[in-house]
């Protein structure tokens, strides 16, 4: 098989992945199959309701082989899940569902029949319980992964941050100076791996204008040495920049890729640019995993005016 397949793991069944999914396969062919890891009643069911037609090829988990997937069908791995109506509220009842599609994703992926996964939208706050502080740092623990980073990628402009889900009160505690060229490092050969270029990164400073009324000043003994050290490595870094001025256009349009200390730091103003035109990397894993960079939006089931541009860039980023 020339291209391999993309395994997508439909997460939370009651979000506005299917809604999109089926939207994206009705209007887009694509060149690499699709295996989607998915209740058949939820999706059969809110198909209906959606009033969406549907091609499968159903497959057993334990029997999946190159020759019984098929291209011009939905090629479908089946998980149990009970539910009476199409959509209802999001509760922990979906824990051991998802658990589930996540083990059967990646057990196809162990078995080298694929090494791309999408996973769509996930209650964090439902699922990891506390355990984890997302899906990115699940995924590594499933796979005994020590170093990774979270990407939201666009082609114009990509940002991660050095700290991902934590409260704000723990992140000057949790930056140290080998997390970021560590992370720094991984994300640049990905780059030079998948997109064929070095990178030219930018890196914000941790305090406004990289300034501290404190003794300790994390900017200048923390990020500044971290960029130093990743100079030499031939990494193309700069910074630290303050954060409120490296996202102005005369400044973003210099790089590929801005590095912040914190979630919010860089995803605020990502989003603000580019809205839904962004996809979720995990980037360090044995695999290329994506994910759609928005959550189940319980408010807009079953509406069908959800838009696809995320989950169809993250197919996209893919299918090679």
């Amino acid at each position: 098989m020339k291209f391999k397949p993309i395994v997508i793991v439909a997460g939370e069944p009651n979000s506005i992945f299917i809604e999109i999914f089926l939207k994206i396969i009705k209007k887009n062919k694509f060149k690499s199959p699709l295996i989607l890891i998915c209740s058949k009643k939820i999706l059969f069911k809110q198909a209906k309701a959606l009033k969406e037609q549907i091609n499968i090829n159903e497959i057993d988990d334990d029997k999946i082989f190159l020759n019984n997937i098929k291209f011009k069908k939905l090629n479908l791995i089946n998980v149990n899940y009970n539910q009476n109506k199409p959509f209802q509220k999001i509760s922990s009842k979906s824990n051991k569902y998802i658990k589930n599609s996540f083990d059967i994703g990646l057990k196809i992926i162990k078995n080298g029949i694929s090494n791309k996964l999408i996973n769509g939208p996930i209650s964090k706050k439902k699922f990891l319980k506390n355990k984890y502080v997302g899906i990115t740092e699940y995924l590594a623990k499933k796979t005994n992964t020590k170093n990774f980073a979270m990407v939201i990628f666009n082609k114009k402009l990509s940002v991660s941050p050095i700290i991902t889900h934590e409260p704000i009160k723990h992140v000057a505690k949790k930056i140290n100076k080998s997390k970021i060229v560590n992370k720094i490092k991984i994300i640049d050969k990905f780059w030079k791996d998948n997109l064929k270029r070095k990178a030219r990164i930018a890196i914000t400073g941790l305090n406004p204008h990289c300034e501290s009324t404190d003794k300790f000043n994390e900017d200048k003994k923390i990020i500044l040495p971290a960029v130093n050290d990743l100079i030499k490595s031939k990494i193309r870094i700069k910074g630290p920049f303050s954060a409120d001025t490296i996202f102005t256009k005369v400044n973003r349009n210099k790089f590929d890729l801005i590095i912040g200390m914190y979630h919010d730091q860089v995803l605020t103003p990502i989003k603000t640019l580019f809205e839904y035109d962004a996809i979720n990397l995990t980037i360090g894993l044995p695999f290329v995993r994506v994910s759609p960079d928005h959550g189940p939006n319980e408010n807009m089931l079953g509406k069908k005016i959800s838009k696809t541009t995320s989950l169809l860039k993250s197919i996209r980023f893919l299918d090679y």
